[in-house]
């Protein structure tokens, strides 16, 4: 997403290039005859592989598919070899699996984020690296002060939402691996140079996400209710979240990869911001209303780090990169719905139903 002056072809690299975000950042990638995508993904979690025949369908000749794993370092360290810039976004995402299986949680998020940062150390030294956090690494935020109304918890302090001064505090394998990932990234930039920038992602939600109940909710409440089926709701319902739609995600991560001489070695929290929150109750209520439908569900336990309320606050990188969100919630749940009805016969199997 740099300027290229020589006219010449970048190379780009996304890792996890074939997931939700990874599709949609490629595809906005190829949309620049000058750029050469690199799809590094090892097609493990469910429906990627569709998102990969959706970027295969657009016979781009600028787009090379490499699958392979973040834990293969040889074949990583060929891959990034001459980039320009790297996306790293290859991940294991639920809090719940990782709950399940600590090891393998580790192993994909932290070792897999060591060994990302290694090969384009050895491999492209002078390349963006930019990748993608989670709010998870503040953990469970108990110390902030809240007010339980019916629908929804809110903040009694921090109106404009959680900034990078606040303190890390990892909670579930899941916020723990990504928390050691985000150190090594920041610590990248300090102690080798490399240009790294970590953008700590709350609610991302929009077209190609295959949700379901340990990530993606947003999608996953949508599938869930078009198909008919009860939801689970972990929690109480009143727990709020900021949605951000993936395309001003994407266009995020261009402005800090266009101003990396003002971004480099930075943290980033990124969401929708206070105007974009839902709680779970309050957007079932919103999409019952849009589908013109009753939306069954329950209740289960809250997961281990579950936050009560994560607002992000943007100001920082309003500040440093002229970037605010552009698509409002409703705009952006109503996108993604018509995406999925229009998509629906290919989700069922997805789903398998």
């Amino acid at each position: 997403m740099l300027k290229n002056p020589k006219n010449r072809k970048r190379k780009i690299l996304v890792t996890g290039g074939a997931g939700f975000i990874g599709v949609n950042l490629a595809n906005r990638l190829l949309d620049n005859k000058n750029n050469q995508v690199i799809v590094y993904d090892n097609l493990s979690r469910k429906g990627v592989e569709n998102n990969l025949e959706f970027l295969l369908s657009r016979k781009d000749g600028n787009l090379k598919f490499v699958r392979g794993d973040v834990l293969d370092y040889k074949k990583l360290r060929e891959t990034a070899k001459g980039c320009d810039e790297i996306y790293h976004l290859a991940a294991q995402v639920a809090v719940t699996k990782s709950v399940e299986d600590p090891v393998g949680d580790f192993k994909i998020n932290a070792e897999g984020t060591l060994y990302t940062l290694e090969a384009a150390r050895k491999a492209s030294p002078g390349a963006v690296f930019i990748f993608a956090s989670t709010n998870k690494v503040y953990g469970e935020l108990l110390h902030l002060r809240l007010k339980k109304g019916r629908m929804r918890y809110s903040l009694q302090e921090k109106k404009n939402g959680i900034s990078e001064t606040e303190n890390l505090d990892f909670h579930s394998p899941y916020g723990v691996s990504k928390g050691v990932a985000d150190q090594y990234v920041r610590d990248y930039h300090r102690i080798y140079g490399l240009k790294t920038v970590v953008f700590r992602q709350s609610c991302i939600y929009g077209e190609h996400q295959y949700g379901n109940e340990d990530q993606g909710w947003v999608a996953h409440f949508i599938i869930k209710s078009l198909l008919g089926s009860r939801l689970n709701i972990y929690g109480d319902g009143k727990q709020i979240r900021d949605l951000l739609e993936v395309s001003d995600l994407v266009r995020a991560y261009g402005l800090a990869a266009g101003k990396i001489e003002k971004s480099a070695g930075e943290i980033y929290n990124i969401g929708g911001g206070p105007d974009n929150t839902f709680s779970l109750l309050e957007f079932l209520s919103f999409l019952g209303k849009s589908l013109k439908m009753e939306i069954g569900y329950s209740f289960s336990e809250w997961r281990p780090g579950d936050q009560k309320v994560f607002i992000s606050d943007n100001s920082k990188l309003c500040r440093e990169l002229g970037w605010k969100p552009l698509i409002s919630k409703k705009e952006g749940v109503e996108k993604l719905t018509g995406w999925i009805w229009n998509n629906i016969n290919l989700i069922r199997k997805v789903h398998g139903k």
